[in-house]
């Protein structure tokens, strides 16, 4: 036992040993590294590494930084309602093309909320609004013809001169306008249809020509909107037996013919060759076809509307004490752009397109830019809320003899007529996103064709008979215009969207 015990204890004690002199020759060679002087120089060495390092880091990410400065000042100067900024702003540069593709620009938005009152009910109806400039307007009911060797029948919209058009425009007090509806024109109502037009104040009016759709029920209308509010569905001929083959038709006592809560209204003898120019005559001239309107919103036909026409009225005329209200249009701002856009989609004559914007060029129409004032110079016109006074029953007057001159497309002529009243004229434009909240659009039965749209050149219209050429509307293309277009250039235009 002790021989064991003893080996133990000289174990433990070699073992120290070893420990000592392994430590000792460590500290050694310690001593030696900092007698040569390595010792001091390996951490400057680091440190300088170190900070090198860092130096570059922090350059990288100033610079990161300032990049993105610049591209958050870039996006923001875009979408700034200031001016000069915006016009700093350029929409086609690479900075937003590849921001566009990556996913990191912000895109006008399909529908957004309205800033609706709650309760209809609770609505109080303003006092109309006072004439001003003009203070009374009338309208020239015979068509008046220049020239007794060349007489015609009398047209829809009149045999409007140059000098005439030009004289339009010159407000004053009192005044008096072509407006549609010359005597012997066409586009008759009933008497029955008269008679009940004239106890409409509020009206909601729609239109279907051709037979392209059939009435949409409105929805979310209150009782009070129902008793307060005309439903005026304005038809042809042919759209009314469409109508009848395909939903009921109800007839009142008095002859009245209805869908649903819509009233049918019909034009006999249509005013126009072309479908897409009779749509404009209940759109525009709401105001002649139901002279006793002091209020209307127009809807395109193949729309279902979901807010009560009585809070419309109040969110989009009354809160801003407007009497004019719109959407823009959610591609474009020029009319130079929303030609252009027209001719690709072959929505009418590319010749007659051309000539039209030429007109308007000659005559000092500028593209769109932040300086005019407004917020863009095309309209989506599906959706229009007016109050009828005399202003803006002259705008749309001289909007409608604008369509009837030249082009049914209406978009080109209303940034047009704006700028000839020289912003006289106020209005309501508001965001296109609103414009979709306001109903559901539903397709047409059909779609629209027209041998006039697919014309490329001005060779190929060869008369009245060849049934290219209206005989009946846009005769102002084919009157003299009496300046000098030859020498007039379209600016040239940036597609901002491939699907406008």
């Amino acid at each position: 036992m002790e021989t064991e015990a003893q080996r133990y204890l000289s174990l433990r004690a070699s073992r120290r040993t070893e420990r000592s002199d392994s430590g000792s020759r460590l500290k050694d060679h310690e001593t030696g590294i900092s007698a040569n002087g390595k010792g001091i120089q390996d951490p400057l060495r680091l440190v300088w590494r170190r900070g090198f390092i860092r130096l570059i880091l922090v350059s990288a990410i100033l610079w990161m930084l300032l990049i993105l400065f610049a591209l958050l000042f870039h996006l923001w100067s875009c979408h700034s309602s200031i001016s000069f900024l915006s016009a700093l702003c350029k929409h086609d540069s690479k900075v937003l093309m590849i921001l566009d593709t990556m996913g990191l620009t912000s895109k006008p938005q399909h529908r957004c909320p309205i800033s609706l009152a709650q309760d209809p009910d609770a609505i109080i109806i303003p006092k109309r609004t006072p004439d001003i400039i003009p203070k009374s307007l009338a309208y020239i009911l015979e068509d008046e013809q220049g020239n007794e060797d060349r007489k015609s029948k009398p047209l829809f919209g009149g045999h409007q001169n140059w000098t005439q058009r030009e004289n339009s425009f010159k407000l004053n007090t009192t005044m008096k306008v072509h407006c549609g509806f010359a005597k012997n024109g066409g586009a008759e109502m009933d008497a029955v249809d008269v008679k009940y037009a004239k106890k409409c104040k509020f009206v909601v009016a729609s239109g279907i020509f051709d037979g392209y759709d059939t009435p949409h029920q409105p929805s979310n209308i209150s009782q009070r909107s129902q008793k307060l509010f005309c439903f005026l569905m304005v038809v042809d001929d042919v759209s009314l037996d469409f109508i009848k083959q395909n939903v009921t038709v109800r007839e009142d006592n008095d002859g009245g013919k209805w869908v649903g809560i819509w009233r049918l209204v019909t034009l006999h003898h249509s005013p126009y060759d072309e479908p897409r120019r009779n749509g404009k005559v209940p759109k525009i001239l709401t105001h002649r076809l139901f002279p006793k309107a002091q209020y209307s919103i127009w809807i395109d036909g193949k729309m279902e509307l979901i807010i009560d026409p009585l809070l419309i009225l109040e969110r989009y005329l009354w809160r801003g004490k407007h009497t004019f209200a719109i959407a823009c249009h959610k591609h474009h701002k020029s009319i130079y752009e929303e030609a252009d856009a027209i001719k690709r989609r072959k929505r009418y004559a590319r010749p007659l397109i051309d000539l039209h914007m030429k007109i308007y060029r000659y005559e000092g129409m500028e593209l769109w830019s932040p300086m005019k004032g407004t917020i863009s110079d095309v309209p989506e016109g599906a959706i229009i809320i007016r109050e009828h006074t005399a202003m803006t029953n002259l705008f749309s007057c001289l909007w409608f003899n604008e369509v009837n001159l030249f082009t049914p497309r209406d978009q080109l002529s209303f940034g047009y007529v704006v700028h000839r009243l020289s912003n006289k004229f106020k209005f309501f434009m508001f965001p296109n996103c609103e414009y979709n909240s306001l109903f559901i659009l539903h397709r047409h039965t059909r779609e629209h064709s027209s041998v006039v749209e697919w014309v490329k050149s001005l060779d190929e219209f060869k008369g009245n008979s060849s049934g290219l050429r209206e005989s009946r509307g846009g005769l102002g293309l084919w009157t003299p215009y009496p300046g000098d277009l030859s020498k007039v250039q379209l600016p040239s235009v940036q597609r901002t969207s491939s699907a406008g």
